[in-house]
């Protein structure tokens, strides 16, 4: 991966010795989803520095952050984003239906365009008063739950998948599924529009016993807020979420940005960038970083949405389309 890697940043190099500097746009915009915003805060500074000495040009990453399908559609009309660095498969497939990504967009970069993975674990109060251990707890009447809407959050939508793939893991089946899940978003009082709100709102709020959010926000809480006032609980199963990475076509050929956004997700594969991955709370997907950081990430038994469940994009149609089964669940809370 590494040799790729120097391969790929050679090849940009090159590109960039033939084309007119004025011609080529010197930043790019890259679109993410809430709870990257301290991932790539430390990562793009870094490709800055090694594209600085790979080719001997400065440039510039700027950010977007949001509920990742609230991103997806601001690209889809009109967010100029040269990449987007989203948290579920069918955002990009979104913006690859809108004709914005290539439909082959899976194939572009290793691991379906996914340089890390994470899971979805439980954050609890300090000293776990509400004694949460598994997903059954999540549904006792003595427990609220934080979790932000699946419909505009890929970590809520993770959230979702998770305890409906955890019901099926246990021998239940798609109906026992739908009833646990229902049961679940009942002790939902709020639902933020991504994972940075769903965090406010258990951390600063104090509203509700358990946040279920992604692995790497649950440890960044507890190192931001200390370590007295938070813990987190891995439940028995999880699902496994792939954070996926796409250009935008449309804006690298109008921008003339092709080959420093390239680089610039080629680069999220690269050693340098996968420590900082790991440092963030991120799987790896580096063998070598995966083993140095492994006592970091328990692990737990976990599943794959599209061999548990079914295609994402039925996954998207089935449940959190308009009119689709989280909307109806939705519209019976509490009856």
């Amino acid at each position: 991966m590494k040799n790729a890697y120097v391969v790929s940043l050679a090849l940009a190099a090159a590109f960039a010795a033939t084309v007119p500097a004025a011609k080529a746009q010197s930043s790019i915009l890259n679109a993410s989803y809430d709870v990257s915003r301290e991932l790539y805060k430390e990562i793009n500074p870094r490709f800055v520095a090694d594209w600085k000495t790979t080719t001997g040009e400065t440039v510039k990453v700027d950010q977007s952050h949001g509920g990742s399908s609230k991103q997806a559609s601001s690209v889809l009309h009109g967010l100029k984003a040269d990449v987007v660095t989203m948290n579920q498969a069918t955002d990009i497939d979104l913006l690859a239906n809108g004709g914005l990504v290539a439909k082959d967009w899976r194939d572009k970069f290793p691991h379906n365009a996914s340089p890390y993975t994470t899971i979805s674990v439980f954050l609890v109060r300090k000293g776990n008063p509400k004694d949460v251990k598994d997903w059954k707890d999540l549904i006792r009447d003595d427990v609220q739950v934080i979790v932000p809407n699946p419909k505009t959050s890929g970590n809520g939508r993770y959230t979702y998948i998770a305890a409906w793939g955890n019901t099926l893991l246990k021998g239940g089946t798609d109906a026992d599924a739908r009833a646990f899940v229902t049961k679940l978003f009942e002790n939902v009082p709020v639902l933020d529009g991504g994972g940075r709100g769903a965090t406010t709102t258990f951390t600063q709020r104090d509203i509700g016993d358990v946040l279920v959010t992604f692995e790497n926000e649950a440890i960044l809480i507890g190192k931001e807020l200390g370590p007295d006032k938070f813990d987190i609980v891995y439940p028995s199963t999880s699902v496994e979420a792939a954070p996926p990475v796409a250009i935008v076509e449309t804006v690298v050929d109008k921008h003339d940005s092709r080959k420093l956004a390239e680089a610039y997700l080629t680069y999220l594969y690269s050693p340098p960038a996968q420590e900082v991955i790991a440092k963030q709370n991120f799987r790896p997907r580096d063998p070598g970083v995966r083993k140095e950081y492994a006592a970091k990430f328990p692990e737990i038994e976990t599943f794959d949405v599209e061999k548990l469940i079914g295609p994402w994009s039925d996954v998207q149609k089935t449940h959190f389309a308009s009119g689709g089964m989280f909307d109806e669940l939705i519209a019976h809370k509490g009856q």
